[in-house]
């Protein structure tokens, strides 16, 4: 039988991890953040009425709610395709 710490090189043969986020990963949660940021707002919105009916001011909030994370996932998609149409076509025109 062999023991764990046998199998230790093997299992963590992958890069060494730190711990830490890369830059890479810091800035895909800041360009996501506002998209992030958005869709707590729905859910605080929701869970503010999981006790109860919803009235027609909790009804407003969750319909603005709902639209800041639609604007927000539009805004993060038009600017992914922009930035992969400049990478794809190597710069701008």
């Amino acid at each position: 039988m062999k023991s764990i710490a046998a199998l230790q090189a093997a299992v963590t043969a992958a890069a060494p991890f730190d711990g830490e986020p890369s830059d890479a990963e810091l800035n895909a949660i800041e360009v996501e953040s506002p998209l992030i940021l958005a869709e707590v707002a729905l859910l605080d919105a929701q869970i503010m009425t999981i006790d109860r009916a919803p009235s027609e001011l909790d009804a407003r909030r969750i319909r603005r709610a709902r639209r800041r994370v639609l604007a927000a996932r539009r805004d993060l998609a038009n600017r992914t395709a922009a930035a992969t149409e400049t990478t794809a076509s190597g710069g701008a025109a």
